[in-house]
Parts: structure tokens; C-alpha cells; sequence
């Protein structure tokens, strides 16, 4: 039987534009995987590693014409959004070829013998060594910053680990496009091209999940999905890890306070955030505890007139408009929910923005509306109206884990009055990001950024945002007794290439 074509789709009328592929056998993964495999050897120095990914953000800059183009081609994100994309994917790659060259990531410690200790500590010397071949699954709502050279992929790099991603069917020209870049910047480098492979297909996803020299995994996508691969990663001989991103609620809440305060700009704050690139970010806020009474009231008003004043737009794919506008429909049946702005069909092929409103108390207890505690992707969320501070509390613990919690306080609450850090407590078991006085949309690339959370928002507790990511592609290895000629350099009493580490308990920098 032939291989499937790949076609690159227009969502803007759901034609086809191109056929860019066709569907990977079991035999091309196996082959790329391979190749991925044998490459891990010309990614063990450090320095050279790091160059390559410096290569590799200015290789993508300078083709970012091409690049955006395709890219807006595919999924109708707008040149705009697509540009600041790529830019952020260009500083994630030079920002960890920093951390690479500065080392720490290794977390070198050395403990010398002390045979006065109870029980006695003999030659004990620690480092991280990559884990091996990566399968990175791209997501379909950020081409570049969670696909071929996203984050999951630079991380990898980084930390010495060759990659095979697994491209998503909403943008397979842009994929190959930005493949071909990543391996002539490797090659600049003496890197086989191989070190960054590049497959087609379901089926191929499958393949990729059960190859035995596949050492790991990184997925962003939905829980149906991501599910079903931690599953087989886990089903494995040999099990793997699997850090996968698979759906989040975000939700947010308001105090009477804060809603009293500034109720307009909360409400309009909150409209920009539900609708940004069309309600299709991981951290839309899905869930919006509201008071009841006039501030929510004054809130509710100011979210309806600027969520009546955006555009129609149109989402990655037609599947994910029908799945949305069966959402909306589903949710708008149940008792007591209301529907201040519609959201729904703006077109034949766009979706327009809408909110909708239910009391708290249908959350508080299971029953249908849980259904509106579940992800919708698009630009919908529901505000649920409480009445008390403990009604608010009962609705919130009812939910499952989150990339991200918000909490609106007013100044005095920010201040340290009332219920404040009491808020603030009560949301971080829910989430991996906690934020006070802001919107989640927008992961900063930052050390300190942490995007994760407890399950269904990830699989593990490691963030795939922000320098630590390069922590799901190692694996700790101690030498107990080792002389010291056998040692790698990293483990070397004379530092020969000048690491931070821990030397007998104390910290060299």
C-alpha cells in the first residue's frame, strides 16, 4: 500500500495547498531514529553544541521571511504573531546554548573520602549525562516555539541528547522548512544531519513512542492525545520518560475587592487574555470566578462590551473549529448557564468570541456542569458567579491540576490585608504558575519560568519553559572510588574546564 500524502492546508478556506510529504513507515522512523542515534557522539563537546545552536537562531533570522510566510500559510496566525514567535524561539536557543557553555545544568558535586563520617563516605563524584535519542511531538498552536525548533527541541540539543520530532499535520511545509535550516546549521558544525530527524504521520508518532533507542519524550497537545502516548511510554520493555503538556483550565479569581476597585479594566484585561491568537494559548484563562453583586455586575459589563468588539477569527484547523463549536453548544444547554456575548460561528470558515456565565453553586458539587470545568479550545470562558468566599473555595477545589491559577486582589489585599496570602495558598497546589494581578498569556523565557503543572496540565513536574526544561534530558551518574585519570574532565579535582559545582559542600562558582 502507498504512504499517505502530507498536504499543507490553508485553515483560511480549508483548501489544500501543497503535498509537502507522505506518512513515515515504521521503517523511515527506524532509520531516522538510527541516525539520531549514531549522531549523540558529535554532540558531547559542549562548545560545540552551543555554537550550533547560536547557528541555529541566526540561520532561522535570516530565513525569517520564508519562514513567517509559510507559517502564517498554515495556520493563519498573522505575520505579526509569527514574527514575535520566532524571535522568542531564536532567544530560547541562544539562551540555552548560554547555560550550556556556562555548565551548571551539569550539577557537578564532589565529595572526597571522610572516614570519620557515620557510616564513612568513600570517593563519591556526581554529574548529569544526556539520556539519549529525544521524540519531541510538535503542537499546532505555536509552529515555531513548540515545534521542530521549539523549546523541547533546543532543550534537548542542549543538553546533548539528538532529536527526532514528530511533525504536526497543521503545519508540515513550515516543519520541513525549518528542519532544513537546523541541519545546515549542524553541518556547519561537523554535526550529521541526522542529530535532527524529522517524521510524518499518526502512525509514525506511534512508532516513535515504542523505538527502543528512543530514550524520552516531550509532547504538547491535548489529553486524549498526550494520554495515550504517556501510556505507551509507560507500556514500554524498557519505560521512558514522557514530559507531556496535555490541557489546562487556567482558572481566575476576583475578590469583591478587587472587582470593587477596577472592575472595567479586570473585565477588559480579561477579554484580551480569552481571546488572544483566536483563544488557542495553553494559558487562556477558561475559568473566571466573579462575585456576585454590582462590582461583578460593573466586571461582567466591561467584558461584554470589549469581547462584542473583537474580530472574528480563524482557529488552527476546521477539526478544532467543529470541536468548538460543539463545545459551545454542549455548554450552552445546561440549566442556568447564559450567554452575555454568543460564541460560535463567525463565518464559514471563523469562529467568533463569546463568554458564558453560571452561578458557582452549579460547580460546587458534581453533576453536568462539570463539564465546564474541562479546557474548551478557542475564545470562550466561563464566569461563574459566587456568592461567598466559600462557595469560591469549594469551586476551586474541584479542580484538577493547571498550568496556571490567577488570583485579582485589590491594593489593600496586595498589601498583606484580608484574605491575600490565604489566596495565594489555596491556588498553588493547583497550578505551576500562580499569578497575582496579571493575565497567563505570555511564558516569558526565563530561568526562573516554570511552565508545568499537576496532572492533566503535565505528565511530570518539569517545566518545558525557562532554563531548567534541560533537566527532563539528563539523568544523574555517580563514580565512587574512581582514579582520577579515569574520570571525565567534568569530574576532575583540578576543574579543568571550569564548572560551577559542589566541592566538598562547598559552592565554586
Amino acid at each position: 500500500m502507498a504512504a499517505a500524502p502530507v498536504w499543507s492546508v490553508d485553515p483560511r478556506t480549508g483548501k489544500q495547498r501543497e503535498q509537502v510529504a507522505v506518512e513515515a513507515t515504521a521503517e523511515e522512523v527506524d532509520a531516522a531514529v538510527r541516525a539520531a542515534h549514531a549522531a549523540r557522539g558529535a554532540l558531547a563537546d559542549r562548545t560545540v553544541r552551543a555554537a550550533f545552536l547560536r547557528t541555529a537562531a541566526d540561520r532561522l533570522e535570516a530565513a525569517r521571511d520564508q519562514l513567517v510566510e509559510a507559517a502564517d500559510a498554515e495556520t493563519a496566525l498573522g505575520p505579526v504573531r509569527l514574527t514575535g514567535e520566532l524571535a522568542r524561539t531564536c532567544y530560547q536557543l541562544r539562551a540555552f546554548a548560554g547555560i550550556v557553555d556556562e555548565g551548571a545544568f551539569l550539577d557537578v558535586i564532589i565529595n572526597h573520602p571522610d572516614d570519620t563520617a557515620t557510616p564513612p563516605v568513600p570517593d563519591l563524584r556526581r554529574y548529569k549525562v544526556p539520556l539519549g535519542v529525544v521524540a519531541v511531538y510538535s503542537a499546532s498552536n505555536f509552529p515555531f516555539a513548540f515545534s521542530v525548533a521549539g523549546g523541547d527541541t533546543a532543550s534537548a540539543l542542549g543538553a546533548g541528547c539528538p532529536v527526532v520530532v514528530k511533525a504536526h499535520p497543521d503545519h508540515p511545509a513550515l516543519s520541513e522548512l525549518v528542519a532544513r535550516v537546523l541541519r545546515s546549521a549542524a553541518a556547519e558544525h561537523g554535526i550529521p544531519e541526522g542529530v535532527l530527524g524529522l517524521v510524518h504521520g499518526f502512525e509514525a508518532g506511534i512508532e516513535l513512542i515504542r523505538h527502543p533507542l528512543v530514550a524520552a519524550a516531550g509532547f504538547t497537545g491535548s489529553v486524549r492525545g498526550g494520554r495515550a502516548l504517556f501510556d505507551a511510554a509507560a507500556a514500554r520493555p524498557v519505560p521512558i520518560p514522557f514530559h507531556g503538556e496535555l490541557g489546562s483550565l487556567n482558572p481566575v479569581l476576583v475578590t469583591e475587592a478587587a472587582a470593587a476597585e477596577r472592575a472595567e479594566a479586570i473585565g477588559a484585561g480579561l477579554a484580551g487574555s480569552m481571546t488572544l491568537g483566536v483563544g488557542q494559548f495553553c494559558v487562556k484563562p477558561g475559568l473566571v470566578l466573579v462575585p456576585a453583586g454590582a462590582a461583578g455586575d460593573n466586571l461582567v459589563k466591561s467584558l461584554t462590551d470589549a469581547v462584542s468588539d473583537t474580530d472574528a477569527g480563524v482557529l488552527l484547523d476546521h477539526r478544532m473549529r467543529d470541536n468548538f463549536l460543539a463545545g459551545i453548544a454542549e455548554r450552552a444547554e445546561l440549566t442556568d448557564v447564559d450567554s452575555p456575548v454568543t460564541p460560535g460561528a463567525g463565518g464559514e470558515h471563523t469562529v467568533s468570541a463569546g463568554f458564558l456565565t453560571v452561578p458557582a453553586e452549579r460547580l460546587a458539587r458534581a453533576g453536568d456542569h462539570d463539564l465546564l470545568l474541562e479546557e474548551c479550545f478557542g475564545p470562550v470562558t466561563v464566569v461563574a458567579r459566587y456568592t461567598d468566599d466559600g462557595e469560591a473555595t469549594t469551586v476551586l477545589s474541584r479542580l484538577p491540576g493547571n498550568l496556571t491559577a490567577t488570583v485579582h486582589l485589590s491594593a489593600e489585599e496586595a498589601a498583606g490585608e484580608g484574605r491575600g496570602a490565604e489566596l495565594l495558598a489555596e491556588l498553588t497546589p493547583l497550578a505551576g504558575r500562580v499569578l497575582v494581578n496579571g493575565w497567563p498569556t505570555g511564558v516569558a523565557v526565563a530561568p526562573a519560568q516554570h511552565h508545568g503543572g499537576p496532572y492533566p496540565a503535565t505528565t511530570s513536574t518539569s517545566t518545558s519553559v525557562g532554563g531548567t526544561a534541560i533537566e527532563r534530558w539528563l539523568r544523574p551518574v555517580t563514580y565512587q572510588n574512581a582514579p582520577e585519570a579515569l574520570l571525565p574532565p567534568e569530574l576532575r579535582d583540578d576543574n579543568p574546564l571550569g564548572l560551577p559545582r559542589r566541592y566538598d559542600g562547598r559552592l565554586e562558582r
